[in-house]
């Protein structure tokens, strides 16, 4: 199944944004306590992956393709969560 339409059933009233073309690269849901919102939260490293693969995209392209376009985005409270997920290898 879906990961998007997942959390859509999971969550059916809550509103959810979601980034277009990287539902491959959700991770999870998190809720904000100071504006009560839900965001949906997605790896980096999914994503770079979905730009190289998807698009044909070299490293440094992908890279900076999501810094500005994706990660760089703000959309409001609803503006979706981008985790660092490589760093926790090192651990």
């Amino acid at each position: 199944m879906n990961k998007l339409k997942l959390l859509i059933e999971t969550y059916p009233d809550v509103e959810l944004l979601s980034a277009d073309g990287f539902d491959d690269a959700i991770i999870g849901i998190a809720y904000n306590k100071i504006t009560g919102e839900y965001n949906i939260v997605y790896s980096i490293s999914k994503c770079i992956d979905i730009l190289m693969t998807r698009d044909n995209m070299s490293m440094e392209d992908a890279q900076e393709y999501f810094d500005f376009n994706v990660e760089g985005s703000y959309v409001g409270e609803k503006t979706p969560i981008w985790v660092n997920d490589e760093m926790l290898d090192d651990f």
